[in-house]
């Protein structure tokens, strides 16, 4: 598929209300997915808005203690081992290097998600069960 057609069919898809397209040409097929998850508005000037790959928004306090823990792989993002039972963290919860922050289910494989670093868990930025891309900002500790 060449680039103008693409570039076409993406514009379609940001300027319409559709979420999703799937195109199949012979062997090559592209998928296109639209989404922009607003997790939270900044609340005044010391809070930013940053852009990623999959055009979702996020916000953190724009302090250098802050650290963002990104999803290591594509998969589905769960807060807790299983549907019954307590998240593994909360926000204002503090956690230590090692603990486990959530599991990404990835080829019906659970892999836990260990914090990369110490300190308090700020926001959360991810809802339990959605799908997580590669690099994405899952969690904000200070």
């Amino acid at each position: 598929m060449d680039l103008i057609k693409l570039k076409t069919l993406i514009d379609l898809v940001s300027e319409s209300t559709i979420t999703e397209l799937e195109i199949t040409e012979g062997d090559e097929k592209v998928k296109i997915v639209k989404s922009l998850n607003i997790i939270n508005q900044p609340q005044n000037s010391n809070e930013k808005i940053s852009f990623h790959s999959n055009d979702s928004i996020v916000t953190g306090i724009n302090n250098e203690n802050n650290h963002i823990v990104k999803a290591p792989m594509v998969g589905t993002f769960y807060r807790s081992s299983n549907p019954g039972a307590a998240p593994f963290v909360n926000i204002g919860q503090s956690v230590k290097e090692g603990d486990t922050l959530c599991i990404i289910e990835a080829m019906k494989l659970l892999n836990e998600i260990e914090a990369d670093k110490s300190g308090i868990v700020k926001e959360i930025l991810v809802d339990n069960g959605s799908p997580i891309e590669y690099g994405q900002h899952l969690f904000i500790i200070g």
